[in-house]
């Protein structure tokens, strides 16, 4: 295991938030409970906390499903918390000018905040789709993107724009990922789950299970008063209430069994593609 930085001294965890809108019912729910003055909150894109966490400079927090595979050695997941969905997402989409069949040998941007679904549309294009582009990394900026190459992958707000702005404003088709793998495989997609690294939850057991039941309770807090959540969002985002309740309610914040066996074949298949070398077990913190 790679050595962690200590934690804050005065003894609060140090948890990671993704600054998305599809994170915003879990933080909405620690600010009205006051769990976040128990932690050391540190808010990032999901990229940035998934090095952190990697490192060791957060001690829990959300991490994207790729990369908890990569390092699931050093980490345990928190049960029944991630961020997937059981068909459409709406925020998970492959944005494109032409049709998917017609991007073998052409280039497609990856949005550099994403690692999981990058890896799907990979895994999409070509298994299900039979192409091959080339894949290029830059910042998830769709103009720019679709000026670059005549497909884009995206994730967060600027998928959601995507969804419901961007692509019918320009005519652009908007794939959604959630959906295509639901209809590939006939499971739920996780993309993101949330995980403690190992040395910390084995040196503050209690402090883990305190965490990882604010975020329960934060959760279901918010989706019993989704309304209020989405109502308080519209007046700072591009989108109105009735759209993001409609988002919050189409995500799945659960991890159970459904959730897990879809975990494990997009594991398989990441393998199978060769970028995972095996299948971990999840194993996940006591409870």
């Amino acid at each position: 295991m790679t050595p962690s930085a200590p934690a804050d001294p005065g003894g609060r965890p140090r948890v990671g938030h993704i600054q998305f809108l599809n994170c915003l019912p879990i933080y909405w729910g620690l600010v009205r409970s006051g769990a976040l003055l128990d932690v050391e909150l540190t808010k990032d894109t999901p990229d940035r906390l998934n090095d952190a966490l990697v490192r060791g400079d957060l001690d829990i927090g959300p991490i994207s499903l790729v990369e908890y595979l990569r390092h699931a050695d050093d980490l345990l997941l928190l049960p029944d918390l991630a961020v997937g969905s059981d068909g459409p997402v709406l925020s998970v989409n492959l944005v494109s000018q032409v049709e998917l069949g017609q991007l073998d040998g052409h280039r497609v941007a990856l949005g550099s905040t994403s690692r999981t679904s990058v890896e799907l549309a990979k895994l999409l294009l070509e298994q299900r789709h039979g192409v091959r582009p080339s894949y290029f990394t830059c910042p998830p900026d769709l103009a720019a993107m679709m000026i670059e190459a005549p497909a884009a992958v995206l994730i967060g707000d600027a998928a959601l724009r995507a969804t419901f702005i961007d692509g019918p404003e320009r005519g652009l088709d908007v794939h959604d990922l959630g959906a295509a793998w639901k209809d590939w495989t006939g499971l739920p997609m996780v993309f993101a789950v949330w995980a403690v690294r190992r040395e910390f939850a084995d040196r503050h057991p209690g402090l883990v299970k305190d965490v990882h039941r604010a975020f329960l309770d934060s959760r279901d807090l918010a989706l019993a008063q989704v309304g209020e959540v989405a109502a308080s969002a519209a007046r700072w985002s591009a989108f109105d209430a009735a759209t993001l309740e409609r988002y919050f309610t189409t995500l799945d914040f659960s991890l159970g069994d459904r959730q897990v066996e879809g975990l494990l074949a997009f594991a398989d298949r990441l393998v199978a593609a060769g970028v995972l070398p095996g299948t971990p077990r999840p194993v996940f913190a006591p409870s």
